[in-house]
């Protein structure tokens, strides 16, 4: 799993294009779609917040779950004004482990694929079986094995801002499905003197069909597989699913 130890305090100004709102709002109605319009949510691997920040605008009891420390002071900073604020809590998706139970649950912006290998994604699903409430609804999307071979594959990306240059070095791995990925960020620190920070750490696509066993496996129905923005089931050249998932009463 990433640590995003040097990334996070970046992290927001390099993901500006991932469009949260209109994320967040396809989540939320989806949600909608299957009776849930308030109540306790489980934003998992939530980051610096940006997610987290539009659920608690829409009403829900938000708690936040990530692993990374420096995330999570990200996302304390960005949601101290909330009201309530959300509950933030520093966790492995593996190791989940809750107060009590919640309605929903959403993992964003291919989490999932951080999860180095199968039994992990097994692991997570069971632990989030416990604490996802008989009813309750857990989406997430995931990246499909055609971007980690064809789009991530072994290319290299590069974002230039003004006071911030990131290289964006990416492997795929002899398995085909995993990608190793090598951030360089070279951010300015006074005059013309920057400072370089690097990130490491490696994704992998799962199929389908292993997500939704993995799911059945571990009490949940799968309510529906879409490609994104599309709501109709994936294709060959699908980027990144989103599945929607009920836990069985």
């Amino acid at each position: 799993m990433p640590s995003y130890s040097s990334f996070a305090s970046f992290y927001d100004r390099l993901t500006q294009n991932v469009g949260y709102e209109q994320r967040a709002r396809e989540y939320i109605e989806i949600l909608a779609q299957n009776g849930i319009n308030s109540g306790i949510l489980l934003d998992l691997a939530c980051g610096t917040g940006s997610f987290t920040e539009h659920f608690c605008r829409s009403g829900f009891d938000v708690i936040g779950v990530d692993a990374s420390p420096e995330m999570l002071c990200e996302a304390q900073a960005k949601l101290s004004s909330q009201e309530p604020p959300p509950l933030l809590l520093c966790q492995l998706m593996q190791n989940l482990d809750l107060y009590g139970t919640v309605d929903a649950a959403v993992c964003a912006l291919d989490s999932i694929n951080h999860l180095p290998s199968l039994s992990d994604v097994r692991k997570t699903f069971s632990r989030l079986s416990l604490f996802v409430r008989p009813g309750g609804i857990f989406i997430f999307d995931a990246n499909t094995i055609y971007k980690h071979r064809e789009i991530l594959g072994n290319n290299t990306f590069v974002y230039d801002l003004d006071d911030i240059y990131c290289v964006w070095q990416n492997t795929l791995l002899d398995d085909t499905v995993s990608v190793g990925i090598d951030i360089d960020i070279f951010a300015r620190e006074s005059g013309q003197k920057y400072a370089r920070y690097c990130e490491a750490f490696t994704e992998t696509a799962y199929t389908p069909e292993e997500l939704e066993c993995a799911l059945c496996d571990n009490g949940f129905e799968v309510l529906s597989i879409c490609g994104e923005n599309t709501r109709s089931a994936p294709v060959e050249d699908t980027q990144r699913m989103i599945i929607t998932a009920k836990h069985k009463t």
